[in-house]
């Protein structure tokens, strides 16, 4: 650890990586409240079509542009990470939500001997005025499965706001130039906004020391969220079980190589936890939208509440008659 004490460590070269997609109108407020000090600003468009581009080099024209090389926030993370030339790398949104003012006590967690500074909504001096408790339930039950299979205390399992030292960016192991896949949505895994699960399981297993730092969530200024709290969630849930699986192969190579007897780790476990959290989702995404949850008994027969008796048993008769 390293000690503050009678000391003042030397201001790190911070990088802010910025996923843009048709962000034109929030950017001013965005870049109003960064740091003056920062060391560079990185902006990843997603082939915006509004101007983004334009207003982000008018507002600073010492700006980085760089275009994403497949799709999603998670692909354009990854571009930026692998542009950026700063000490420190810090992840921001682009539609407001993420407050940049609140970037040095972040780097304040990496000076005090972190090597990861992760943002919660969910510790006393955070919050947000964006999150539905139903999003926030998900997102409690997801964080859940991965401190149990990881030992990890995570408040806040989905929170984009991170900062934390460039050299652990090969640790993360992101693909930034495998092509699209032809088939489906065009986005690999990590693409989309599992991208922090993804990134938080990587560095757990790695071991890196994580401090979890107080944020607020605003709600977006302009323009509709590409969030699909279902579709996401899914998202999640699936590179949950990917990285597991991963991180079970990784273990066994390495014991292999040594020469260590390996004990294959039952699916049973994770297969129910899969389909427990799937269960979950839905009645979540369905209580949301505000459609009502149906569990269906064992008998396929769905009847009308309000059927009478007699319609009821004319409805046996019709069932039970032969055909002619």
């Amino acid at each position: 650890m390293v000690s503050q004490a009678g000391s003042n460590p030397p201001w790190p070269r911070v990088s802010v990586v910025i996923p843009t997609l048709n962000e034109a109108r929030n950017l001013p407020y965005v870049f109003s409240r960064l740091p003056a000090d920062i060391h560079e600003v990185i902006v990843v468009d997603g082939h915006s079509v509004d101007g983004t581009i334009a207003v982000a080099r008018q507002l600073r024209p010492d700006v980085r542009v760089v275009q994403q090389t497949r799709r999603g926030k998670g692909n354009a993370l990854a571009c930026g990470f692998e542009a950026a030339t700063g000490d420190v790398i810090a992840m921001v949104d682009a539609d407001g939500s993420t407050d940049p003012g609140e970037i040095p006590k972040f780097v304040d967690a990496l000076l005090s001997g972190a090597d990861f500074a992760k943002g919660t909504r969910f510790a006393a001096g955070g919050g947000s005025s964006d999150i539905t408790r139903l999003r926030s339930l998900g997102n409690r039950l997801l964080g859940a499965t991965v401190n149990l299979c990881y030992g990890t205390r995570y408040s806040d399992l989905c929170y984009g706001f991170n900062v934390f030292w460039e050299k652990y960016v090969a640790v993360l192991g992101l693909d930034t130039a495998s092509p699209p896949p032809r088939k489906g949505d065009g986005m690999l895994w990590g693409d989309g906004f599992e991208i922090e699960t993804l990134i938080h399981m990587r560095i757990a297993e790695e071991g890196l020391r994580v401090a979890e730092v107080p944020s607020f969530e605003h709600p977006r200024i302009y323009g509709t969220s590409n969030l699909d709290a279902f579709g996401d969630g899914l998202r999640v849930l699936t590179t949950i079980l990917v990285e597991l699986r991963r991180a079970r192969r990784r273990h066994r190579s390495r014991h292999g190589a040594s020469g260590v007897r390996t004990v294959a780790t039952p699916a049973r476990g994770l297969i129910h936890t899969e389909t427990a959290l799937v269960r979950v989702l839905y009645v979540l995404h369905s209580m949301e939208r505000g459609s009502p949850f149906i569990h269906r008994a064992r008998s396929s027969i769905i009847r009308p509440p309000t059927a009478s008796p007699t319609a009821v048993l004319a409805d046996r008769g019709r069932r039970r008659a032969p055909r002619l």
